[in-house]
């Protein structure tokens, strides 16, 4: 037989019938007549979305009731920034998957969630309840939790078994409500040893609550009106790493030598914006930040600090050390610290004896007049150095001052009464702030060596065109110029060309 006889045979035999069906034996997965090959469409809500078959999204919908039809197999409901008023307790029970629940911005009372409510949502983790009109608290929450966000209410109370008993909860927002300390029970928090984070800022709590989670690494207390810490209250977090009490009542006799001792992660420590006259005793090693601003401090004592010895911020700035507040010496144990914020404390000199490893001196706004060789020898590392609003006068600023300043690359002079630029400045500067002086003549002497200058700031001072030495501008080849067109006036003198119009390339800011 051929080849072409061959390929006729096998056409024929591709084209014949096959076999008939034998009952029973069905594809079950192949379509039959009249049906689709579509899967059925996934149960959703009315303008709802539901992009997988376990979440449902129904934001800012402005819905006014809770809606139907939501799938058991759901574990991520959405319904924030809508209207609802109440939860109705059968159709949250039949959603016992639910894993994350969020009625973020709501219209929810404390009389519209049943204390049954959540009882069936056995294996809930996150539940968001921020931003509606809760007066307490539910009186029960899945032992599932790890997530819980009730901020923004007006909530008065919680209650034991609100946030006790749940072993994987991590995370507490409690901000922004009116709890005192009446509304929170000794045992609000027994049973659940994971608890990192909890914010109980913007209430009403006069001393620190006790009994706190001792796995703790995050503790927001600030804007309340607390003026003590009780004695051990802080005994047991060894973990805690940030602790904010800004904003409160705090006062010298609030505190003890044992209110932080035993705090032996803390990084953070933020007590601005109180009433102590003293810096606190007992500070831990590891502290790395330190905050006391807006207080009545008048002193800073050496022994204070000797336990904080790895501190690297000390914000200072507006109390009353005045000029015996901070004596010399007094910051010598902080040997690794960078910054010091003194704005605003009424010295009438640079401290003295300062860490040699200073990076950062901030003393704007205070009564220093006069600048000597030596004031600044003992931080040789300085890289910003900020004496803006002063009483500083050149004739009082020695010409050696900034002599050893060799990593200095920012220098606010701004709003003194120097009448010229200051001699010997750092040749490694990048910025140098002059505005808001009593300046009369630029000349290139001060101005030598200065190649890296990046900024020079001489808006409001009393320079005309006549008043700039020839090659003043010679050396300062990296300034960045910006072109800001400013009418200035300058009192009792005839009008000039404005500087920039002639020399476009003097300034980085005139205005």
């Amino acid at each position: 037989m051929g080849r072409p006889t061959q390929w006729l045979s096998l056409l024929l035999l591709l084209l014949l019938p096959g076999p008939l069906p034998v009952a029973g034996m069905e594809d079950a997965a192949f379509p039959h007549l009249g049906e689709s090959s579509q899967p059925p469409p996934r149960a959703c809500p009315p303008r709802c979305s539901c992009p997988r078959v376990d979440t449902v999204d129904c934001d800012g919908l402005d819905l006014r009731v809770f809606p139907d039809n939501i799938t058991r197999a759901a574990q991520y409901l959405s319904l924030q920034n809508n209207q609802l008023q109440e939860l109705p307790y059968n159709e949250l029970s039949r959603l016992s998957g639910l894993r994350t629940l969020n009625l973020h911005n709501n219209l929810i009372s404390s009389e519209g969630l049943p204390d049954e409510a959540f009882e069936s949502l056995t294996q809930l983790q996150h539940i968001y309840v921020a931003h509606n009109k809760l007066s307490v608290a539910p009186q029960f929450l899945p032992r599932s939790l790890r997530v819980a966000d009730l901020a923004a209410n007006q909530m008065m109370e919680i209650f034991p078994l609100t946030f006790g008993e749940k072993p994987a909860l991590r995370s507490v927002y409690l901000h922004n409500n009116q709890l005192s300390n009446a509304g929170l029970p000794p045992d609000a928090f027994r049973g659940s040893e994971a608890v990192a984070t909890l914010s109980l800022s913007n209430n009403r709590l006069s001393y620190l609550p006790p009994s706190l989670p001792p796995s703790l690494e995050r503790l927001h207390l600030q804007n309340n009106l607390i003026s003590k810490v009780p004695r051990g209250a802080l005994s047991r977090q060894t973990q805690l790493r940030e602790l904010y009490l800004q904003h409160n009542q705090l006062t010298d006799s609030g505190l003890d030598a044992t209110t932080f001792s035993k705090l032996h992660s803390l990084e953070y420590l933020d007590l601005s914006h109180n009433q102590l006259t003293t810096v606190p005793a007992g500070l831990p090693r590891t502290l790395a930040i330190l905050h006391l601003g807006r207080n009545r401090i008048r002193q800073v004592e050496a022994a204070r600090l000797h336990g904080a010895r790895g501190l690297r911020y000390l914000l200072l700035q507006h109390n009353q050390l005045g000029s015996s507040g901070l004596p010399a010496g007094a910051l010598r144990p902080l040997r690794g610290l960078h910054t010091l914020h003194l704005y605003g404390n009424g010295l009438d000199r640079v401290p003295l004896a300062l860490p040699r490893r200073l990076r950062a001196l901030v003393l704007p706004h205070n009564h220093v007049a006069t600048l000597g060789a030596r004031d600044l020898a003992a931080t040789p590392g300085l890289m910003e150095l900020n004496l803006a609003y002063n009483r500083l006068t050149s004739a009082r600023v020695h010409h050696r001052a900034f002599r050893r300043l060799r990593a200095l690359r920012s220098l606010d002079l701004a709003g003194n009464q120097l009448t010229r630029l200051p001699m010997g400045l750092p040749t490694g500067l990048h910025t140098l702030r002059l505005q808001r002086n009593q300046l009369r003549m630029l000349e290139p002497e001060p101005l030598t060596g200065l190649d890296q200058l990046q900024e020079l700031s001489l808006a409001h001072n009393r320079l005309r065109v006549g008043d700039i030495g020839p090659g003043t501008w010679h050396e300062l080849q990296a300034l960045q110029v910006r072109h800001r067109l400013v009418s200035h006036t300058i009192p009792r003198a005839p009008p000039s060309p404005c500087l920039h119009c002639h020399i476009p390339n003097i300034l980085v800011s005139w205005s």
